[in-house]
This record gives structure tokens, sequence and C-alpha cells, in this order.
């Protein structure tokens, strides 16, 4: 007689697996690095905004200035990243979940 695994005990055999292991460190290799980018990227924009009034003051075309373009770029550069994720995560996450979601949803002999 063969006892069928509870649904606890297959998500913490997932959990444990080395694919499960690999997928999460894809997610990491990409998350964290994105994540002191933008959040660096964001902090040069508050920086500027506080202690390089001139700089950021400076008309470009118009009334349009440095600080006014660099919040937009704020918006551009989220976007790209969202984007980007999308890509990053079809191509090379996706695939994975799949086959451990498909592995856990197979009936075990």
């Amino acid at each position: 007689m063969t006892t069928e695994a509870t649904p606890s005990e297959k998500y913490l055999e997932v959990q444990r697996s080395e694919e499960f292991a690999g997928l999460r460190r894809k997610l990491r290799n990409f998350v964290f690095p994105m994540t002191v980018a933008f959040f660096l990227w964001y902090a040069l924009y508050v920086l500027l905004s506080a202690y390089a009034r001139g700089f950021m003051s400076a008309k470009i075309v118009g009334h349009i200035n440095v600080a006014l373009l660099f919040g937009l770029l704020q918006f551009v550069s989220t976007f790209l990243i969202a984007w980007y994720y999308s890509r990053y995560a079809a191509k090379e996450l996706d695939p994975i979940a799949d086959k451990i979601n498909a592995d856990l949803k197979e009936p075990r002999s």
C-alpha cells in the first residue's frame, strides 16, 4: 500500500529541492541588484534636489528644468525595470516555476 503525501509534505519537499533553490537564486540575482540600482538612482534625485538646487533648477527647454526631467526619468526607469523584469521572468523564471508546479500536481505512485 502506497501512502499519498499530504499537501504540506509536498510543499516542504518542493521547498527543499535544488530546483526551487535555483529558482529563488535566479529571482534574487535579478531583484536585489535592480532594487539597489533603482534606490541609488532615486537617492541621487532626492539628494540633488536637496543639495544642488542650482543644478536642478537649470532650464533645459522653456520651463522644463533638470529637476523635472529627472522626475520624469524616475517614471521611465520604473516602467523599464517592470518591462525588463517581465521579459526576464518569462524567459528565466516562469519555465522553472511551471515545471515545479507541474511536478507538484503530478500524482505520486
